[in-house]
């Protein structure tokens, strides 16, 4: 385990001493961080958050309250996520069935963000910079900078690395309102080509 000294945990967390966590970490309320899990450096994991074994976290997360993160799910830097969003790790669960070897990866790439109360079925893998909307069920592979809602999640559009829609001109180019970035939109692919 890191030295407690190089990031923050409250009191009523719960660290196991095989996890590992980055520097300018904080650990909040209830939280649980279980063995051989990674954290990042200047994560941020809310109140009553479970990181189950072997979970890897990048850098600069923000975890909101009531997240379980279990065991599959590798999330890399900056991706947020949302107030009581669901993963889950088995595609057929039953309680009397141990499936433990049967755990399923959920890879959520840079920069991501998942809305409050959406569920990842696992076995997806949600691309860079993509948005998930608020209480979205996700039953497939999300492209980077797609902007997803419903149940089940459906893509309706593309987003910035900031956030913000893209609306694409005659040209397949868009514009962030916000940083300017260009997009280029080609194939059902985004590609930044600067500003």
């Amino acid at each position: 385990m890191s030295n407690k000294t190089k990031y923050f945990a409250h009191p009523t967390a719960v660290i196991e001493e095989s996890s590992i966590i980055g520097e300018d970490t904080k650990i909040w309320h209830f939280s649980h961080i279980m063995k051989d899990s990674i954290v990042g450096n200047q994560c941020n994991i809310g109140q009553n958050v479970v990181i189950s074994p072997k979970v890897i976290i990048g850098n600069g997360v923000k975890i909101q309250n009531n997240v379980s993160v279990y065991t599959g799910v590798i999330c890399e830097d900056d991706v947020f996520l949302g107030p009581s969003m669901v993963f889950t790790n088995v595609i057929n669960p039953r309680s009397f069935i141990v499936r433990k070897e049967e755990f399923m990866e959920t890879y959520v790439e840079k920069g991501a963000t998942i809305g409050a109360n959406a569920t990842i079925v696992c076995g997806n893998r949600i691309g860079a910079y993509a948005m998930i909307g608020a209480g979205s069920v996700i039953t497939k592979d999300v492209a980077p900078y797609a902007l997803v809602i419903g149940n089940p999640g459906k893509q309706i559009g593309w987003v910035s690395k900031n956030g913000h829609r893209l609306f694409f001109e005659n040209n397949d180019v868009a514009a962030c309102p916000e940083s300017g970035e260009k997009y280029q939109l080609n194939n059902s692919t985004i590609t930044p080509i600067g500003i």
